[in-house]
Order: structure tokens, then sequence, then C-alpha cells
């Protein structure tokens, strides 16, 4: 139902009737792309919730499925509407039951695409861009009402003010590590990227928004939490005091945050990392040694057709100086392969920089061209067989590279942060500083506490890890 509040706005009475009672709403959202979409979508369902909206893991069953969407890669574009299509069979099973289901879809592919998603995709009742999804009550009771909503517009207010705060329920069951934007949108201007218009420019959130945000996760069991943005060391938010507070800064504010034990941060770029981040790396026991500093190409050539306003030693300094700050930091990046105009010659000198840095992990991808970026109008556009072999090239010299930094935990002791239970009877899993699966046997009652362990194997895709506290290995093997 569908009826106006007392400043004439419509809003939603989702609580419909069953034999009498009152029977709450199910909505479904499903996130693609990065962690950001993530947590975003957590703030929609924490925005529903005084709806009546009740979160489903199946979207079957669910009033409201919402894909929150990303605009990074073609393909990822393509796994959207594939997805609408299986959803609009839903929607269509469910009208057979005499059942109504609401499709919305939100985010970057939503901001970028706005009316002809509608136009594509029929069985789509409202488009929500990504500055807007704190409208989402208003916009869904227009869509009852029969309309075709598109609300792709940067609005003039924050949308961080205007959302509701996290549940503590529903902290609770998203577990004990979470994300928290600070910042959104990005001034760079890469010409591969659709970002800046899509979440646009740089904006970051006031210091104690950010504070009594994660003081409300510790409340609820969070132990880990992990600072996001499209820019995250671009962080200038206004402080107390009325001076801009660095990234560095803020970190130190929230490690005085009881319950938090680790912070991280993602995604960085080489020209923002300044002197206060490497001071916060060298200081702050809780900051993980763990950096992802996307680099995209190894060729200065191909860094300044991009955009990217660094060269190779740029970032290379900006390594040293992390390093120097603290010498057990590892590092994760990004890479494109196949950008217009790459050489064989560019492209080794990608696969060299791997070899100086040593990564940890990386993702990689083939250059996808995004309408209305200035790449997607470059010349010299790489054949996609090219792209296909040289980004099998650099995939294996990024595994091998992670493999042999897995394999050099074999016998060494770590800090685990215990998550969840794990597979097996008595298992419990972790993540280490540098976000590796642990698995363990634990007593449940460790979960959300630091143990040290010893690493015993490594895995594939886990290490597998033993008590290094005699005290907790002895009791519970009794048990």
């Amino acid at each position: 139902m569908v009826s106006r509040d007392k400043s004439g706005h419509d809003r939603l009475d989702w609580t419909a009737t069953e034999n009498g009672m009152s029977k709450p709403r199910k909505v479904h959202i499903k996130s693609f792309g990065c962690q950001m979409n993530v947590y975003d979508s957590h703030r929609m369902a924490d925005t529903l919730a005084p709806e009546g909206f009740a979160e489903t893991a199946s979207p079957e069953d669910a009033d409201l499925v919402i894909l929150n969407t990303c605009h990074i890669r073609e393909k990822a574009v393509e796994k959207v509407y594939s997805e609408i299509g299986r959803i609009r069979e839903m929607k269509e099973a469910a009208a057979r039951d005499g059942r109504s289901m609401t499709i919305a879809v939100a985010g970057c592919v939503a901001q970028a695409e706005g009316k002809e998603i509608i136009r594509r995709a029929s069985a789509v009742d409202l488009v929500v861009g990504s500055q807007n999804y704190h409208r989402l009550p208003e916009m869904i009771a227009r869509a009852q009402r029969g309309d075709k909503v598109v609300d792709t517009e940067f609005p003039i207010e924050d949308k961080f003010e205007a959302l509701a705060e996290p549940r503590r329920e529903a902290i609770a069951k998203r577990g004990i590590s979470a994300f928290v934007t600070v910042q959104e949108g990005c001034d760079k201007f890469c010409t591969f990227c659709v970002v800046p218009y899509t979440r646009g420019t740089e904006v970051s959130r006031p210091v104690e928004k950010i504070v009594a945000e994660v003081e409300r996760l510790a409340d609820a069991g969070v132990r880990e939490v992990t600072l996001i943005g499209q820019n995250v060391n671009a962080y200038h938010g206004l402080d107390v005091d009325g001076t801009s507070a660095s990234l560095g800064k803020l970190l130190r504010r929230l490690s005085r945050v009881p319950g938090i034990l680790r912070l991280r941060y993602t995604t960085s770029h080489p020209r923002d990392m300044n002197e206060d981040l490497f001071a916060a790396h060298a200081g702050l026991p809780a900051l993980m040694p763990y950096v992802h500093l996307p680099v995209q190409s190894g060729s200065d050539g191909i860094l300044q057709a991009m955009n990217r306003r660094h060269t190779r030693r740029d970032y290379l300094q900006v390594i040293e100086r992390l390093r120097a700050a603290r010498n057990d930091l590892a590092f994760t990046s990004d890479f494109i392969v196949g950008f217009p105009g790459e050489t064989e010659v560019d492209f080794c000198e990608t696969l060299s920089l791997i070899e100086d840095v040593g990564f940890a992990g990386a993702y990689s991808f083939m250059y996808s061209a995004r309408p209305g970026t200035p790449a997607a109008d470059m010349d010299d556009q790489v054949p996609q067989d090219e792209k296909a072999e040289r980004l099998q090239r650099l995939q294996a010299v990024i595994t091998r590279h992670q493999r042999s930094f897995n394999a050099g935990f074999a016998g060494r002791g770590m800090d685990v942060l215990l998550e969840k239970p794990g597979r097996l009877p008595g298992q419990l899993v972790g993540r280490s500083p540098y976000l590796q699966a642990v698995q363990v046997m634990a007593p449940a009652n460790l979960i959300g506490s630091v143990r040290r362990v010893t690493v015993a194997e490594v895995g594939t895709n886990s290490l597998f890890a033993a008590l290094a506290d005699e005290n907790h290995a002895r009791a519970f093997a009794v048990t």
C-alpha cells in the first residue's frame, strides 16, 4: 500500500496481513563489483527496514529485488542484464501465483544508463543512481502506483546524512568485519574509468560521523573495519575543530574506538600517499600491514595515456616509503592489459614491475572500453586475442608470486582474527593480517578474538594452522 505522510510525500505501508496477522515484506539485494557496493547494499537494507522490509537470501520469495550494479567492466554490465532476465522470470512466476514483485536496479550501471535500462528491460520498475538510494522508500512507493521511476540526478543533499543508521541486529548477522565508506567519488579522470561520471567528484564524510558509525559497529560485535572509497587516501573530512583531517588522522582516531582490533583501507591512489599515512603505517599496530595500491601498468607511456599522473618510478618510490615505514608490509594491485596503444614492450614493463615489487596478489583485467570515456575513442585498440594472451601471461606471473608469498608462512606464527565456524566440526575460519583465509581447530567462544597460531600447511586458497596458545589448544583437544 502507498499512503502520504504529513508533508505530502509518498510513503510505503509494506505490512500486509495474512489471517489478521502482520506479514513483513521481503527484500533481496544482490551486489555486483566493489566493496563500496556491498556497503551501499547494507545501507539500503537499513533504510528499508523501518518500512517493513526483512532481508531474504532468496530472490524467488522476495517482494522487492534490488540489483546493486557495477559499471567498471563491459562484462559486468552484461551480467546485470542477464540477471534482470533471470529475475524477470521469477517476477512472472510470482504474478501467476497472485503475488507482486518489484525490480529495482541501483548503483553505477543505473547511474550511467538511466532510462536505457527501462527501455531495454521492461520488467524493471525503478532505476536509482548511486547517489540517491536514501530516497528508495519514496521511489518504491511511486513504482507501486504503476510508475516507471528513474532517479539518477546528483542530489544537493548529502545522502549519508539522510541514511538510516545501521541496525544492531543486522550488523550482528553480517559478521565481525565491516566496510565503512569514508570517501566517495573521484577527481582523477583516468581515461579508462567511468567512476567520476557515475559517482561524482570526491566527497569525504566528517570525522565524527564516521567515528559514530564505527562505535555502533563495535558495540554490535564488529572487530575489524575496512575504510573504503574510490580514492580512500584522498580522504579530507571535516574534523570537530573545523580543520580537514587526513586518512592517517582518521585511522588514529578510529584506533581508539573500544572493541576495534583491526583497521584496513582500500582503494588507494599512488598520488594520494602522504607523510601522515606513512606515519600511520609506522605507528599504528591496529593498521594491518597490507596495502592495495593500484598501478594499472608498468609502462610510463601507457600510464601517461591512462592519465594516471604518476610514473613507474613514482610508484616504486611510494612502495619504498611504505616499506621503510613498516618492513612487513605486503602489497596488492590492479592491472589492465591491452590498453589502447599497448605494445609488447609496454606489457613486458608491466611484468617487470610485478617482479620488482613481488605483489602478494592482484586483480587483473583485459581493457574494456567504457562508453563516454576518452580511452574508448583512442586509436590503436589492441586485438582481443592479444589482450587475452597477455592477461594469461600476467596472471601466471601474479599467481607465482602469490604462491611464493603464501608458502613463506609455513611453520611461522601469525595473529589471526577468528571470524566464523569452518566446514569441519570444531573448526574456525579467520583472517591473517594479509587477508589470507586461515583454518584452525579452536573452540567457538574464540570467535571475535585475535589469536596467535602456527601455520602447519599452506593450501591453494587457505592456510591451515594450530593455536599457539598451549592452554587453549590442550583444553580444546580434551573436549
